[in-house]
């Protein structure tokens, strides 16, 4: 298959210009090559879209849809719930229920709290942090992201002036000066701020494993190294497990590194696409919500995502879950590395389980400075071949598997991403070699 166009994704796309804010739902997916694909639905690990074009998927909703799309288990048991109401406003026993199983799946976690998105999650996490140690600012590692709130969204990416502060046009200039950024990895600038006797540092954020700028696996030590810091100063450490939670490791990073934070944040595969998020950790803390620590919102722990929750986790329990993910992730990797070299494309592929990164055009790319110096434009030409011939994925170079996709579905993908490259070269000149 070769989709030479997609009509009625663009005229869909032009309709929804008229009436949506830029005619996204959420501003990365303008950036997608070449316009925005509009789908109809999906099965498993394909989707289908308005001009009845079937592909692999390794977007999966930006990460959430770990078990595939239409899982029956997940259907059922949401479709069980939505007879029986939406939301109380009052409590249910779905609420502890899922509570214990991902306080079982995590060490150290004592409490969980329900929330519904990663970007709300994080800021009662740092509002958490606060209140427990009496201090107010943190430390956040460049590249790192945390949400798009005002106060986390600094030092992500180079903002509209070019710098690596303020992420957006309209943020409040004021939430430079809550955090500290640290470059990932060092250690010794996190102690000196940690350490310095005038330090208001409240907590440590970050995500364990580098998803969100290039896959980059903590450097060897280094999480031990922030909890040592952490417990000699009485600093809350928070691992962003937005992405890696239940994905990387029956219990995420935690589990994958042996590392124990104060505090985690959930959300994308904790529900199967549903939204709900989470933090857990120790009840000293967790507990101050009813203790003078506000934390509110109208859907938080409603009966609907829940069941989805329990469905996915329960999914995700199932023997050789994550043996299969790391398999199929590194068939994926290595089989993307040697495409890479056999069309003479310089380049570095991380994967950590079933999470895999194309950074094209940096070869030895193992930090977010190499990250960023990828060929990105390159890359959107790729994907848009890979695009035409049945396979969907994101911009930037980032991959997910579910566990419905198949070692016949990497095998093919593997197949598309050689014949893709082939194409994308033919059409113009392949990255010029950068070294991290």
């Amino acid at each position: 298959m070769t989709i030479a166009a997609w009509p009625a994704s663009q005229q869909a796309w032009e309709r929804t210009k008229a009436s949506l804010g830029g005619g996204v739902s959420t501003g990365l997916r303008a950036s997608m090559k070449p316009h925005p694909i509009f789908f109809q639905g999906g099965q498993g690990p394909r989707l289908t879209d308005l001009d009845g074009n079937t592909y692999l998927d390794y977007v999966l909703g930006w990460g959430p849809v770990i078990l595939g799309h239409g899982h029956p288990g997940l259907t059922e048991a949401v479709s069980r719930q939505l007879p029986l109401g939406a939301t109380y406003g009052s409590g249910h026993l779905l609420e502890a229920e899922v509570a214990e199983k991902v306080l079982a799946r995590i060490p150290g976690t004592e409490r969980v709290l329900w929330s519904n998105t990663g970007s709300e999650a994080t800021q009662v996490a740092l509002r958490l942090a606060r209140a427990a140690t009496g201090r107010h600012r943190f430390v956040k590692f460049t590249g790192h992201y945390h949400g798009w709130s005002d106060t986390m969204l600094v030092g992500y990416r180079p903002g509209p002036d070019g710098s690596l502060g303020l992420g957006s046009l309209g943020q409040n200039p004021a939430a430079m000066e809550d955090l500290a950024l640290v470059t990932w990895g060092d250690l010794e600038a996190t102690a000196d701020l940690l350490k310095a006797p005038d330090s208001d540092i409240a907590a440590v954020f970050c995500e364990p494993v580098l998803c969100n700028s290039g896959v980059l696996a903590p450097p060897l030590g280094f999480l031990q190294g922030l909890r040592d810091l952490c417990d000699a100063t009485g600093t809350i450490l928070v691992f962003d497990e937005v992405i890696t939670g239940f994905r990387i490791g029956s219990g995420g990073a935690v589990t994958r590194y042996g590392v124990t934070p104060d505090l985690v944040v959930l959300a994308k595969a904790i529900a199967g696409g549903y939204p709900l998020a989470a933090v857990a950790g120790r009840a000293e803390i967790i507990d101050r919500t009813t203790k003078g620590v506000v934390h509110a919102g109208t859907y938080n722990g409603n009966p609907v995502v829940l069941a989805a929750g329990s469905a996915t986790l329960d999914a995700l329990a199932e023997p050789d879950v994550y043996e299969d993910f790391e398999r199929r992730g590194t068939a994926l990797a290595d089989g993307m590395r040697a495409a890479l070299a056999r069309h003479g494309v310089p380049s570095t592929v991380h994967q950590v389980g079933p999470v895999v990164q194309c950074i094209a055009g940096v070869e030895n790319a193992d930090s977010f400075d190499a990250f960023l110096a990828a060929d990105q434009e390159f890359y959107d030409r790729l994907g848009v071949q890979m695009l035409r011939r049945g396979v969907f994925t994101l911009p930037g170079g980032r991959w997910y598997l579910s566990t419905a996709h198949s070692d016949a579905d990497i095998a093919q993908t593997v197949a598309v991403f050689d014949e893709s490259l082939a194409a994308t070269l033919s059409q113009g000149p392949g990255p010029v070699a950068k070294r991290a």
